[in-house]
């Protein structure tokens, strides 16, 4: 049997549906994941206690409390990385989501494919590379120790600020940021509204590190959401734009 890790990484699908539960646990544990399921926000919550999950992937639309509530109380006292699998397709419902600490969001209907590759990507950021200093995407490296940055070895000048949302984009790479949460950790608490500060920043970042700013392959965005640093598997259709 192919595994799409080594180990026995653990994974609790907190939905409601039970043919979806059964379709995840059946497609994920075929794949060498550790599965385990709860039909009920408080029952998932008493089960990311007890088993420790690696990762959770998490329905919105739970009988006895929304998801954005499992998050706000997942988060009190759990980093595990969240991806949220919901019908609701809503912008607003995507970044309450995000806001509340998921690390990403897929809406039904999905393909496991894709599934899969958003669960590599959040998982790889608790391996033992992603905590190295050195970056690289493609053709681009980012050196956090040293405040570097480089395209093809040739050093990119950038601005405090430039550098900074590269920053932040780098260490939570793969992972949506909304635009809130990049004001927030770039500009600090009060810049929330602060969307067009923001556009111009990662318009004049972009020009300077995208090969063809037009069509941006290392910072790509949820319309409507915000940003994520490509990760190198899964790159979106669209990815231009604000």
């Amino acid at each position: 049997m192919t595994t799409e890790r080594s180990e026995a990484t653990r994974v609790l699908v907190v939905d409601d549906e039970k043919a979806i539960r059964r379709f995840l646990h059946i497609s994920l544990q075929a794949k060498g994941y550790d599965v385990s399921e709860a039909e009920r926000g408080d029952e998932g919550l008493s089960l990311a206690a007890i088993r420790h999950p690696d990762l959770i992937v998490l329905d919105l639309g739970l009988p006895d409390m929304d998801g954005t509530a499992f998050l706000r109380h997942l988060r009190e006292w759990s980093a595990v990385h969240v991806i949220v699998l919901s019908v609701r397709e809503r912008e607003t419902d995507k970044i309450a989501a995000l806001d509340a600490g998921a690390d990403d969001y897929l809406t039904k209907p999905f393909s496991v494919g894709e599934l899969l590759a958003r669960m590599r990507a959040v998982l790889r950021r608790t391996a033992p590379a992603e905590e190295e200093p050195l970056h690289r995407i493609g053709r681009l490296s980012v050196d956090l120790a040293r405040r570097r940055v480089t395209l093809d070895d040739l050093e990119i000048p950038l601005t405090p600020t430039e550098y900074e949302m590269l920053r932040v984009l780098v260490t939570h790479r793969g992972r949506i940021l909304t635009h809130t949460q990049i004001l927030r950790l770039v500009w600090g608490e009060g810049y929330e509204e602060g969307r067009h500060l923001l556009r111009v920043n990662m318009s004049n970042l972009r020009r300077k590190i995208e090969p063809d700013p037009r069509f941006p392959r290392y910072i790509l965005t949820e319309p409507g959401v915000g940003y994520r640093l490509c990760d190198g598997e899964n790159r979106s259709e669209n990815s231009g734009g604000w």
